[in-house]
């Protein structure tokens, strides 16, 4: 038996004093100070990187709607090289998963090439234009699965990853930038209405929002808000900036959610109509393929802040005649609306359980609230 001297002892007392102080003073620590508005002093110096992502992918959407104009071809090489260039590059930055799903002689990049400069109908088998749209021939837009399937999967995924680290003033700029706020948080993606609007994600949260102090925009910038305050506080308040870092994760991922939702009862809507035009079917196939992007980005995307599982995007994704790894049937949507409109109806309600979005909110999601209070 080891007998303790009081020499042995003392420095295991000093820790447990310690340890004590340091928990009492924890607990008397004063209250979060949260500010009523962002620090926007060194965003611009913080977010160089950042910002040319975003430039990147604008740069990159620009060439690809080059295809929706018929008997335009979009070369393939091009559309590749503005993915996997710069530093870090779009590709640098997009989980691996949604690389192989857009990359390759079987990928997005491509298929988008081989579609344009042709033309489409949904009863045919060869991709093109039809409406104002590039399709492939399963009635899938390719332009779409790239563009908003890159806000999860390139976007949130570099702002996760650098919210894996140690947190510093600069990283709160760094993901915001990455949402697609500007630090005055305008609430709107009307240009006219305000120099910086909202982009990306940010500015579907804009929709989805009431401007009431309760929706989904104003709940992630609140997270803003606390994580840089608890950030600037020190690591007393470890506690507060993990609280806004799942504040503002999981509610981008909600109006990611939210925003397919009301793509989805815009598809329902279109072509329930009698006898819609061809361009309303080929807006309704356009808004069917920014609802499955919106998710399809969340797919094997590592986040502790995830809310739905793979198998519950693939779920939804099969609903949409999108399951992946089997060739889309998105066509029926246009060509066989009284059987299939009825499993986009069934995805919604599945994104509804899964979030935990109330009938309201549901209802909210079929508006978009920028336009329709004028902001």
């Amino acid at each position: 038996m080891r007998i303790h001297t009081l020499s042995t002892l003392l420095p295991v007392w000093g820790l447990a004093l310690a340890s004590l102080i340091m928990s009492c003073e924890q607990e008397g620590k004063d209250p979060l100070a949260v500010a009523d508005q962002y620090d926007a002093s060194a965003f611009t110096s913080h977010t160089t990187k950042e910002q040319a992502l975003r430039t990147q992918l604008e740069t990159l959407v620009t060439e690809m709607k080059k295809g929706r104009i018929p008997g335009v071809s979009v070369a393939a090489d091009k559309l590749s090289a503005l993915y996997t260039s710069g530093d870090p590059s779009l590709q640098g930055v997009t989980t691996s998963y949604y690389n192989s799903v857009i990359t390759g002689n079987s990928g997005w990049l491509t298929a988008l090439a081989n579609a344009s400069g042709k033309t489409y109908t949904p009863e045919g088998n060869t991709g093109g234009t039809y409406g104002a749209y590039l399709f492939d021939p399963s009635g899938v837009e390719p332009e779409q699965i790239i563009d908003k399937g890159l806000y999860a999967a390139a976007l949130y995924h570099r702002a996760v990853r650098l919210a894996n680290n140690a947190v510093s003033p600069a990283t709160v700029d760094q993901i915001l930038c990455l949402y697609g706020a500007d630090p005055s948080f305008p609430n709107t993606n009307t240009s006219t209405k305000t120099a910086n609007p909202d982009k990306f994600l940010a500015g579907y949260a804009a929709r989805r929002d009431k401007k009431d102090g309760k929706g989904l925009y104003e709940r992630i910038k609140q997270g803003f808000l606390q994580l840089q305050a608890a950030v600037k506080a020190g690591p007393d308040y470890a506690d507060e900036q993990k609280e806004a870092l799942e504040l503002i994760f999981q509610n981008w991922e909600k109006a990611t959610a939210a925003t397919s939702v009301n793509y989805l009862y815009s598809v329902v809507s279109t072509l329930s109509a009698t006898n819609p035009s061809d361009a309303q079917k080929a807006s309704a196939l356009h808004a069917h393929s920014e609802a499955i992007a919106f998710l399809w980005g969340f797919r094997q995307l590592n986040s502790p802040f995830r809310i739905a599982s793979d198998a519950q995007i693939d779920q939804i994704l099969a609903l949409l005649y999108a399951k992946p790894g089997t060739t889309p049937s998105v066509y029926t949507l246009a060509t066989q609306p009284a059987q299939t409109l009825g499993n986009l109806l069934q995805a919604a309600q599945k994104i509804k359980e899964i979030y935990g979005f109330s009938e309201q909110e549901m209802e909210d999601f079929k508006k978009n609230w920028v336009s329709e209070q004028g902001r």
